[in-house]
């Protein structure tokens, strides 16, 4: 398998799922970009689709067809002559999954894999997903590599690890597949989630100009901004299989960017100014501390590293929730909160508890 090049992928046709969420967006506009000419398809089920912050347009006019449904009900005809799928969709954090357990191993675990196995029988001949460090669990002593032991400790971070090993087992030289474990996500989108801890002191910081740390500071936590993410993504479709194998779980990150969450903090009063960080040195332990070694990644994409410093991410979150008029310090209780929107959909009978439209 040799790896894909811009003019190859000129006709090619991805498939985006979830691509209605915080990393969609702006991973089309540079599927667009980077390769002029490919087709892109996005199927998504809407939860999220009209929580746009200081977006100029509908992200969705660059994909070259939308479709709408739900990933328990994905329809196998949507997959011919598709040649990757880029898989985002999942119930997207801990919160979230911690109150729709059996609903996350529904979507994240067991559609997920059906799509899988689907492309492979389609032809498709790449499979991206889009996995987590989280996958690590409580490691805190030292920096964790990709053939170290997992250790998830939540419904989602369970659901990354299965949808890995059954990737793995799919794989073979005609459906090269890519897990990226990706670092924490942060960063300015057409569709911000503020359940991200840096997007998080940001907007508390701006609202408030207070940074309420709800641990005693300490876990580590890597940090990428979804600029970042998209790029691992163009990276893992159009890599050499023989840099990585068939089958390759990889962690998306920089090694110094591996943070204290009480350090995140300050990098956002650096940059803010006039900010109090107030931390709760009575907070129970925070079990999902991480370091993670972002070596292999550094030797297989050189040309894809992340480049979106903290700093940055800070700025331009702070640019993109100014520009949109954002003063709400009650936010964390808002539909910038992703489980709140969800909550909300459901007391308002749009949902089931099984996160079905009714």
């Amino acid at each position: 398998m040799t790896e894909l090049n811009k003019k190859e992928f000129t006709m090619a046709n991805i498939l985006v799922t979830g691509n209605m969420g915080y990393i969609g967006p702006v991973l089309v506009k540079r599927l667009k970009k980077d390769f002029i000419g490919c087709r892109v398809f996005g199927y998504d089920t809407g939860y999220f689709a009209h929580m746009l912050t200081n977006a100029n347009v509908l992200p969705e006019i660059f994909v070259d067809r939308q479709y709408f449904g739900d990933m328990r009900d994905f329809p196998e005809s949507l997959l011919d002559g598709v040649d990757v799928v880029i898989h985002l969709a999942a119930i997207s954090n801990d919160p979230i999954g911690n109150v729709f357990e059996e609903v996350t191993e529904e979507i994240n675990s067991n559609a997920s894999v059906r799509i899988a196995k689907l492309a492979k029988e389609k032809g498709c001949s790449r499979f991206v997903f889009a996995s987590s460090c989280s996958v690590y669990g409580a490691a805190g002593d030292g920096a964790r590599k990709e053939n170290d032991s997992l250790d998830p400790l939540t419904a989602y971070a369970r659901s990354k690890v299965y949808m890995e090993q059954e990737l793995e087992k799919l794989a073979d030289d005609n459906f090269v597949t890519t897990n990226l474990r990706y670092s924490t996500a942060c960063g300015m989108s057409p569709r911000i989630r503020l359940d991200l801890v840096l997007n998080d002191f940001v907007a508390s910081a701006l609202t408030t100009g207070k940074i309420e740390i709800l641990s005693d500071g300490t876990p580590w936590r890597p940090l990428i901004d979804v600029k970042d993410m998209a790029t691992a993504m163009i990276w893992a479709i159009s890599r050499e299989s023989e840099k990585g194998g068939v089958s390759l779980s990889v962690n998306v990150g920089r090694n110094d960017w591996n943070y204290q969450i009480k350090d995140v903090a300050k990098v956002v009063e650096d940059v803010l100014e006039n900010v109090e960080i107030q931390v709760n040195p009575n907070a129970m332990p925070d079990n999902r501390s991480y370091q993670v070694d972002f070596s292999l990644y550094e030797s297989l994409a050189p040309q894809h590293q992340p480049k979106v410093d903290l700093a940055q991410s800070v700025i331009e979150v702070r640019d993109g929730l100014t520009a949109m008029g954002f003063s709400d310090g009650q936010f964390r209780n808002s539909q910038f909160m992703r489980l709140k929107v969800l909550q909300k959909h459901i007391d308002e009978k749009r949902l089931s508890n099984e996160l079905r439209w009714i």
